[in-house]
């Protein structure tokens, strides 16, 4: 039977004891990390030089936490309990960001990324209890603080993870997703899912062991990253706008997306100083959305 938020085995308040707990990572953005991005990403132009200004949210790949291999999670998770509260479900994931921008990073730069928890909240899904944790991200440089981060991630119990079927047709709950003005087709491959893994030091087996999603998570193959989604939909919306990236991006996980999938970004039409963006596989359901703003 799943736990519910008022299972001693959920103690929220006990949680609740870790808001306000921070920590604080440097990196230094290098220009091979930046041509791995670029080639990873598929983006136009060249890769950016030292001095010159990097792509937005290729701050994912920065600041990553360097656990030791051994200490990893059965998933490949880095354990919980000492910056984030130790949950006591299985299954977690990226559910959802907010983000700011008020500069932009170039390669070369030394950067900071000061986090604090937030939020804890729990409620009861169709399938179980879930968990929220909300933090709170602080990318600088030297004292110019350059992007502010609202990061949701969800936890769940292991019985919830969804049944494998077959990726021909999407589940009959899930409406067909409407196209886009700007519709760009991409392959989910497992080389691009592996490479984005590498990219941001992503060891969830989910992403590169199939073996262990189909068998141990349930799912009917990869599953394509919610932050390289949201990356790829980001930039999408940049080209929308002659170029131009957001000032402000939003994105929340809808529904999971499988490298056996076409992975088709949708955006548009631009309405004034925003666009909506989403991902899907041919005919939907939607896997990500997103809003991108301009000043």
């Amino acid at each position: 039977m799943s736990p519910s938020p008022r299972s001693p085995s959920l103690d929220l308040a006990h949680l609740r004891e870790w808001i306000g707990r921070e920590e604080t990572a440097e990196d230094v953005l290098t220009a091979a990390l930046a041509q791995r991005f670029h080639a990873t990403l598929g983006l136009p132009g060249s890769p950016a030089r030292v001095g010159e200004v990097a792509p937005r949210l290729i701050h994912f790949c920065l600041c990553q936490p360097a656990v030791p291999t051994a200490e990893l999670g059965r998933d490949g998770h880095p354990p919980t309990g000492g910056f984030l509260p130790p949950v006591p479900l299985p299954r977690r994931m990226w559910a959802a960001s907010s983000l700011s921008f008020a500069g932009d990073l170039c390669v070369g730069d030394r950067v900071k990324r000061r986090s604090r928890i937030a939020g804890v909240t729990m409620k009861e899904g169709r399938s179980g209890a879930l968990c929220f944790v909300t933090v709170e991200h602080q990318i600088s440089t030297g004292a110019k603080p350059l992007i502010e981060e609202l990061q949701t991630l969800v936890y769940r119990g292991a019985e919830t993870a969804p049944k494998a079927s077959s990726p021909a047709t999407p589940p009959a709950a899930q409406p067909a997703v409407e196209s886009g003005e700007t519709v760009v087709s991409r392959d989910a491959t497992p080389p691009l899912l592996f490479r984005y893994s590498a990219l941001t030091f992503n060891s969830h087996r989910i992403h590169y062991d199939l073996p262990y999603a189909m068998e141990e998570e349930g799912y009917p193959g990869l599953v394509v990253h919610g932050p390289l989604q949201a990356t790829l939909l980001f930039h999408l919306a940049a080209q929308c706008r002659f170029g131009q990236p957001p000032d402000r991006f939003e994105f929340r996980s809808a529904s999971p997306l499988f490298a056996h999938d076409p992975l088709v970004l949708h955006a548009g039409p631009l309405q004034g100083h925003r666009i909506d963006g989403w991902s899907a596989r041919p005919g939907g359901p939607a896997a990500m959305r997103a809003e991108a703003f301009w000043r």
